[in-house]
């Protein structure tokens, strides 16, 4: 049970009594100023959810309608209408092994190494084959241009 002589409640009465008397309505003004942007927001809120609401929808209906382009791998592979010619295997040269050296010599290499520079390649095809016999198509002409 609360004491009659409480200082501390007797100043909360006080404060009230001051706040009662000194309180006004707020001028219509802003009443209404307040009320146009709680419905803006919610309007805003309503035409973000619809959109969310038809996009989701449209998504759904792409996805599991039938006659839509399917995008997979084909079960079988196509064959190419002309056979692509296989690549010229590079000749090799015999070496000898009858010299072991603990020194390496310019320009050659050890066995089962790569050399130290490969052979130009002109085209898609292997090392040396050209880029006409990769594609089977005849040569560039040679005209002089206009």
């Amino acid at each position: 049970m609360p004491e009659p002589h409480d200082p501390l409640r007797s100043l909360f009465q006080e404060a009230a009594s001051t706040g009662q008397s000194r309180a006004r309505c707020a001028p219509v003004v802003l009443v209404a100023r307040r009320g146009e942007r709680l419905r803006r927001r919610r309007i805003a809120a309503l035409a973000a959810g619809a959109c969310l609401v038809f996009a989701g929808t449209g998504a759904a209906a792409a996805v599991l309608l039938p006659g839509s382009p399917n995008t997979g791998v084909p079960a079988v592979t196509p064959s190419p209408s002309r056979p692509s010619p296989a690549p010229k295997p590079v000749p090799t040269t015999p070496r000898s092994t009858s010299s072991v050296t603990s020194t390496p010599v310019p320009g050659r290499t050890e066995p089962g190494t790569p050399p130290a520079t490969a052979p130009p390649r002109t085209g898609r095809g292997a090392p040396g084959a050209s880029a006409t016999a990769t594609h089977g198509t005849s040569p560039p002409s040679t005209a002089p241009p206009r």
